[in-house]
């Protein structure tokens, strides 16, 4: 598999995204760590450096989400996948309000687990 990521590709991703980060939505001139280039499938399971399965996300939530694909949501216990930004639309699993991100859906609600979107660190970066 190829691990390589092109300049070309890396471009797209950052237009694509509008400079902001496709999890949390926070821009890449409001934060002091660099976004970075996030394969939404990690390679690990087999997810390929395509522009189909990459996202601009911030350090802190590529750091935070990692590999993990999905999460237990209780009391359920039930596998949620998380937040895809190629086959998901933001306002429909998130609103934000005062910096704080509330979720409208299950996929919603793991991806602010996993990522810890409202920490509370994030929140105020989000709203300062």
């Amino acid at each position: 598999m190829n691990r390589y990521i092109s300049e070309t590709i890396r471009k797209n991703v950052i237009k694509r995204a509008n400079h902001c980060c496709e999890y949390c939505q926070i821009s890449d001139d409001d934060i002091y760590f660099p976004h970075q280039i996030d394969h939404i499938i990690s390679r690990k399971h087999d997810g390929g450096s395509t522009l189909e399965n990459l996202a601009y996300a911030c350090f802190a939530c590529n750091n935070a989400k990692g590999s993990d694909i999905g999460t237990i949501l209780l009391p359920d216990k039930v596998f949620i996948r998380l937040f895809n930004p190629r086959e998901d639309i933001w306002q429909d699993h998130f609103e934000i309000e005062n910096g704080v991100i509330y979720a409208k859906t299950h996929i919603g609600q793991a991806t602010i687990k996993v990522l810890s979107l409202n920490d509370i660190n994030r929140v105020i970066e989000r709203i300062t």
